[in-house]
């Protein structure tokens, strides 16, 4: 008997977006120096053809992107992915305003689920990604994130942050573990869990319980990201894939 393979671990391509935007071959090319083989893109709408020119370039691979969808156009998002090969779309944020109640929840999982549909056609998965507020608003005990998850079909996925899941006051490892299958993807970082995203450091060297989460979902995607930091990027996605290499994790 062996081993099943590890997940694919890749890095959010938002971390070094500044850096992106300036030069896309010459940041890839660093990641891939790193040891990166797989990127999570955002905006892929916007970067569009040429940022999947200087991936093919690096020899990077997109595995999975950030694009919003709610109130977008579905069809453009698709033909977006095609043409990076990407069969998971993520969108990334949903307007706080529209957690509040059980109902607004509802209306957000609509409107995925609607988006799903579009998406399947074109052999591309759905999912959501939440920031803190989803965990900080509570419905009758429970946070709002799970009570999307309640209402959301089954082709719909989710991916969860774990460091603002803890930001917004859930135990992240209790959390990926009650959501179960769906969760597909974990994004990966570390600081003091605080909303000051300077703060950010590698993924192992911060407040989070790493290994208890990744054990919570032992074969979801992970994702290392960084919202910002005070380090340099890649100098954090260096140590944090380091960290995870080393402790059997990636």
């Amino acid at each position: 008997m062996t081993d099943a393979p590890a997940p694919d671990l890749a890095l959010q391509l938002y971390t070094v977006r500044e850096a992106l935007k300036a030069d896309p071959d010459a940041a890839l090319a660093r990641l891939a120096q790193i040891g990166y083989r797989n990127v999570e893109l955002f905006d892929m709408v916007g970067f569009g053809r040429p940022l999947a020119g200087a991936l093919r370039r690096t020899g990077l691979r997109a595995v999975s992107a950030h694009q919003s969808l709610v109130g977008q156009d579905v069809e453009a998002v698709c033909a977006a992915a095609a043409e990076f090969g990407v069969s998971l779309v993520i969108d990334p944020w949903v307007d706080p305003d529209r957690w509040t109640t059980a109902d607004a929840i509802g209306g957000v999982a609509d409107d995925l689920v609607a988006a799903a549909r579009v998406a399947t056609a074109h052999g591309i998965t759905i999912g959501y990604h939440n920031h803190w507020f989803e965990l900080e608003q509570r419905i009758e005990g429970r946070s709002g994130l799970e009570v999307l998850a309640d209402r959301l079909a089954p082709e719909v996925v989710l991916e969860v942050d774990t460091y603002w899941a803890a930001v917004g006051g859930e135990d992240p490892a209790a959390l990926v573990a009650r959501l179960g299958a769906r969760v597909v993807a974990l994004h990966l970082k570390d600081g003091p869990i605080s909303r000051d995203t300077r703060a950010q450091v590698p993924v192992g060297q911060g407040s989070m319980r790493v290994p208890e989460i990744v054990a919570a979902a032992p074969s979801a995607l992970r994702v290392i990201e960084a919202d910002d930091s005070e380090l340099d990027r890649f100098d954090l996605l260096a140590q944090s894939r380091e960290y995870l290499v080393s402790e059997g994790l990636a």
